[in-house]
């Protein structure tokens, strides 16, 4: 299946963009002629793409030079899923509105083969979180998120959380839940909920409860080498990281969320300050409100 000598490109694709796919063509018809193998865990009919199921991917993830994702931020995480655990770049090409995680701008199919043959992307190393859930003190579930952990309610009645914070107690919340954030994640679920924008190279974890019913209840912003602990205090709750893994929650559960130890690679063929992705995300006013 994987030629030892040719490099190997991941493929990924938003799945109800036809534009992605269209684009896809264009760059792998530019890339071809420079001994590339072109691999797709979604099914596609693009002529020299390879589809894989994710079981081969995480087995061969060492052999891949780049995941390229055409798409928007909720692509890229899913294409920051495929590679975690690796020290694969993922290359985001913005076909939607702009993100923070894609290109700024929309290079063109030339400049986006250039970048990928000469390896001429610049490399951002992204902070990720690690989550557990304990049930009596066993552990049922694990696993990790770029942008943002959350234990939620999933019944119309608020939950009670406890909250603790390096083993001590912080909290006890009625509230809709909690929302773990990475720096990454301050810009999205995180940002709409009220709390501050933290910038990528900025090491922290941020903390904020979802409409609690506490007379203390504002975002805080805690060191990456903290651990901390929700207790479910109601009959049942959900948990989500990135929105794509999800958990069903029961009374007294325990979620220990940490740091984690690996990174995400992300790759930029433009040297954009995070400070211009937040003036085009918003379309800040730069000029003031006075104009010129």
């Amino acid at each position: 299946m994987m030629s030892s000598n040719a490099r190997q490109l991941l493929i990924v694709l938003h799945p109800n963009r036809p534009e992605a796919k269209d684009v896809a063509k264009d760059i792998v018809s530019k890339l071809k002629t420079y001994n590339f193998n072109f691999y797709c865990v979604t099914a596609t009919d693009i002529p020299g793409v390879e589809q894989i199921s994710r079981e081969w991917l995480k087995n061969n993830l060492e052999n891949f030079e780049l995941a390229l994702v055409l798409g928007g931020d909720g692509t890229i995480l899913r294409g920051a899923e495929m590679v975690h655990g690796s020290k694969v770049p993922v290359l985001g090409i913005n076909l939607g509105h702009v993100g923070f995680l894609a290109q700024i701008g929309r290079p063109s199919i030339d400049e986006i083969a250039t970048a990928i043959n000469e390896k001429s992307y610049t490399l951002e190393k992204r902070m990720t979180l690690s989550y557990q859930v304990l049930r009596e003190n066993s552990l049922v579930a694990q696993g990790w998120a770029l942008n943002e952990i959350t234990v939620e309610r999933n019944t119309e009645a608020m939950m009670e959380l406890f909250v603790q914070v390096d083993h001590r107690p912080l909290s006890r919340w009625g509230c809709d839940g909690v929302i773990c954030a990475t720096p990454t994640g301050s810009t999205a679920y995180a940002f709409s909920a009220g709390g501050p924008v933290v910038w990528p190279d900025v090491e922290a974890l941020v903390l904020l409860p979802l409409a609690a019913h506490a007379l203390f209840s504002d975002p805080m912003v805690i060191s990456p080498k903290s651990e901390i602990a929700i207790d479910v205090e109601s009959d049942e709750g959900a948990l989500s990281a990135d929105g794509l893994r999800k958990f069903h929650l029961l009374e007294k559960d325990r979620v220990v969320i940490t740091s984690e130890k690996s990174f995400i690679n992300l790759a930029h063929m433009e040297a954009a300050a995070f400070t211009d992705r937040l003036v085009a995300k918003f379309k800040l006013p730069v000029d003031g409100w006075r104009g010129e």
